[in-house]
């Protein structure tokens, strides 16, 4: 029996894609108008991957980085503005997590078997009622393959790409558009390639490409999903 059978009458959206897709927007939105939970999976490798910054830990080394998985605490609260805040060990590591350095360590991190086994049922610990919306690369594949409603999003690198300069412009990092196009195109490479969980859909994911599509059409086609 596996941890997710004793909820697992709880219906889950999973909605995975690549970096810069747009699905951690559009789970947010769509969560919100659901009233159901809100799981950023990406959050949970970039929390280990900030607190082993913290920790000096050497991200070569697989057993120093389980043991960091276990101990990592995280959490996730709304601020009074109804932005996700999320705390590492106590501490609000939201704009830290957000950067391109914790981003590249979340997917290396991603890349390495026991990591992604310790987190697992951490996950799938967010199944709760009246349901969940679960964001990441791997939900629908792996963490959720019961989930009763599957989405991929897509979008073309370049336009990932002015996503995230804008994204991490407005909160003043300064950042350069065409490294962050380079980064985009790596981790995508990393991500499909990687011997576990690789970045692909779901058999029986709904496939959307947001290049060029306004947030609120995309809420709107994943919600007709959901609630026909």
């Amino acid at each position: 029996m596996n941890s997710a059978d004793p909820h697992s009458s709880i219906p889950v959206l999973t909605i995975d894609g690549p970096s810069g897709s747009g699905k951690g927007t559009i789970s947010r939105l769509v969560s919100q108008q659901l009233g159901w939970h809100y799981l950023d999976s990406g959050a949970l490798y970039r929390a280990v991957g900030v607190a082993a910054g913290w920790a000096d830990l050497d991200l070569a080394d697989p057993a120093a980085l389980v043991r960091c998985a276990f101990d990592t605490r995280v959490g996730f609260r709304d601020d009074p503005s109804g932005e996700l805040r999320v705390l590492v060990n106590d501490i609000d590591a939201t704009d830290e997590l957000r950067t391109e350095t914790a981003g590249a360590a979340a997917s290396a991190i991603a890349a390495i078997p026991e990591v992604r086994s310790a987190l697992k049922d951490r996950q799938r610990a967010f199944r709760q009622a009246p349901g969940l919306v679960a964001d990441g690369r791997d939900m629908g594949t792996v963490i959720f393959p019961d989930a009763p409603f599957k989405v991929f999003l897509t979008a073309s690198a370049e336009e990932r790409a002015e996503r995230r300069y804008k994204q991490l412009k407005d909160k003043g990092v300064s950042v350069n558009l065409d490294g962050l196009l380079r980064e985009i195109l790596a981790r995508d490479a990393r991500d499909a390639s990687r011997a576990v969980a690789p970045l692909r859909p779901a058999d029986d994911a709904v496939r959307i490409d947001t290049t060029g599509l306004g947030i609120d059409a995309v809420v709107e086609r994943v919600l007709q999903l959901v609630t026909p």
